[in-house]
């Protein structure tokens, strides 16, 4: 039995409606992805494979918004709505922000793919170019720590996305599920940990000492960020440099 037949077959018996299902069934397991009560948007969502799966992960408690420029046939989940549209397009985006509300979501999925037409670099262009919207769409969507997981095709573009993914995300690795077909080059870029703190490494700035943590370390604002500081006590004003951010905080050296 092949590798499509098998999970072919899996999607029949278990109710999917896709065999990708099991893809993000291995991305979740490799990297856990959802977590009960989470808020998910799932791009390039028909037939809806992935929002079965996202679905069943966070429970009646969670969210799942799917969009896609076809109709995808209503789920039996209550905890799962779909808009119809192009991302691409302003109208759609306010749809989705709609149905979102005004708190940002916890993870961003995007499984969608180029229209083949058999040329490789054409192909790969094509599918850098829809994983740079989704990456757009998880920019604007995502809360504080949030993640993301985006299909691409492999080639001489993956290098570039993968840079300007990491410069968003505490870390970013690339997965292959064993559900992809063996003559396929897509993978998957799987980013953890979205920042949206005002500050980035390497930065250097005056700060002033505001309270103190549990360690003992000083604790400075930054546009309402918190930076822990070592050594430095409350009401001192301190240069720091930068040295690790986190989706909530960060952490700087003294340098006086």
């Amino acid at each position: 039995m092949t590798g499509r037949d098998e999970y072919y077959n899996r999607s029949k018996q278990e109710g999917y409606r896709a065999r990708s299902a099991y893809k993000l069934k291995q991305l979740d397991a490799a990297a856990n992805l959802f977590d009960a009560g989470d808020s998910v948007v799932d791009l390039g969502a028909a037939p809806g494979g992935w929002l079965q799966v996202a679905a069943e992960a966070v429970g009646e408690s969670g969210t799942v918004v799917g969009v896609d420029r076809q109709r995808i046939r209503p789920l039996e989940a209550d905890n799962v709505e779909t808009v119809r549209g192009d991302m691409t397009e302003e109208a759609t985006v306010d749809r989705l922000h709609e149905a979102l509300g005004s708190a940002g979501v916890d993870v961003v999925v995007s499984d969608m793919a180029p229209n083949m037409t058999g040329e490789y670099s054409v192909d790969h262009a094509r599918s850098v170019h829809l994983a740079r919207q989704a990456f757009d769409v998880a920019r604007d969507c995502l809360a504080p720590g949030g993640d993301f997981v985006v299909k691409v095709f492999d080639g001489p573009d993956l290098a570039d996305l993968r840079s300007d993914i990491e410069e968003s995300f505490e870390y970013v690795r690339s997965i292959r599920p064993d559900a992809s077909r063996d003559s396929s080059s897509e993978l998957y870029l799987v980013a953890k940990g979205y920042l949206t703190a005002p500050v980035a490494a390497g930065d250097e700035l005056t700060v002033e000492i505001s309270d103190e943590g549990r360690e003992g370390d000083g604790i400075a604002r930054v546009d309402g960020f918190t930076v822990f500081v070592p050594d430095a006590a409350v009401g001192e004003e301190v240069d720091v440099r930068i040295e690790d951010v986190k989706p909530r905080f960060a952490f700087a050296e003294r340098l006086d």
